[in-house]
């Protein structure tokens, strides 16, 4: 799937990398580029969720003069989950760093990761108003079922990318980043399994529901068929090779991961269902190319 948008022509012109001393099609720049507004989000929801600051504090050479993310707080985790997420803050911003050697990139987004955003989130998902409204920060299970809500849909992006990519550099890079993503999202879904039957407190539905209207949400927002899967399905229905109810690892029935475009994904992290209504934890919109060229049209499907 080409999610390069096919500006012009395939020309021959290069951008010099800085990630593999190699060299990146022109046609690659702006494909490489967009996942920095997902890597921005998680690696400031990370940041702060283990320390309480964020890449302002912690590598301030990466934001290019963006904004301060609003709203984002340090969260009430245990030492196990700590570590987890002090792991993965400073891996996303590794990932930043290798994307912005590569191509030229772009500051950080307003990003707003305030509890209110989230709360909007799940009563999207649940088609009610949760009371008291879901906080990420509150605790260790919350902020599980917080990072289960984005950084899938920025692995599931990098899988629709990376066959549109020409030159080796993006490839080996894309190929990189996706190979963490999924650990990381691997991770994340096998806490939440192994505690998927529990209440989520204070609320009547388990965690395995609240993964389950989340991934609901998100097909919904991007306008897609289902490739986006709760922890536990139907077995002839998501089940790899229909045999299986557990869905720690998201995959088609083919066991392959799924693929997302970029406007597919603006859609959702917008939370408006159009890649040109910025909204939810974008609220000025993305930045590069590919998403500015959606916010300059009426509307994209």
């Amino acid at each position: 799937m080409c999610i390069s948008l096919c500006r012009g022509s395939q020309s021959q012109n290069i951008h010099e990398g800085g990630y593999s001393a190699g060299k990146v099609a022109a046609g690659d720049v702006d494909s490489v580029e967009f996942p920095l507004n997902l890597e921005y989000f998680e690696a400031e929801f990370f940041l702060y969720g283990a320390l309480g600051y964020g890449l302002d504090r912690a590598a301030p050479e990466l934001v290019g003069g963006g904004p301060t993310p609003f709203g984002a707080r340090k969260a009430e985790l245990d030492f196990v989950i700590q570590e987890i997420i002090l792991e993965f803050a400073y891996q996303e911003v590794g990932h930043i760093r290798a994307i912005k050697e590569t191509v030229p990139g772009f500051p950080r987004p307003q990003l707003d990761l305030s509890a209110k955003v989230f709360a909007q989130t799940m009563d999207a998902a649940f088609n009610t108003k949760l009371y008291p409204p879901f906080d990420p920060y509150a605790n260790s299970v919350n902020y599980l079922l917080a990072s289960y809500l984005i950084p899938y849909v920025g692995l599931t992006g990098y899988v629709g990318t990376n066959a549109g990519l020409q030159s080796q550099t993006a490839k080996r890079l894309v190929a990189g980043l996706l190979g963490v993503e999924s650990g990381q999202d691997a991770v994340i879904r096998a806490l939440l399994f192994e505690r998927k039957y529990e209440k989520v407190k204070p609320y009547s539905y388990t965690v395995a529901e609240f993964t389950d209207f989340i991934s609901t949400l998100r097909n919904k927002l991007g306008h897609t068929p289902v490739v986006d899967e709760g922890l536990v399905v139907h077995k002839r229905l998501g089940g790899a090779e229909g045999l299986v109810k557990g869905n720690i690892l998201a995959a088609d029935k083919y066991s392959v991961a799924y693929a997302r475009t970029p406007a597919q994904i603006l859609r959702i992290v917008y939370s408006s269902g159009s890649e040109s209504i910025p909204g939810g934890f974008y609220p000025h919109g993305g930045d590069g190319n590919i998403a500015l060229s959606y916010l300059n049209h009426t509307k994209h499907y």
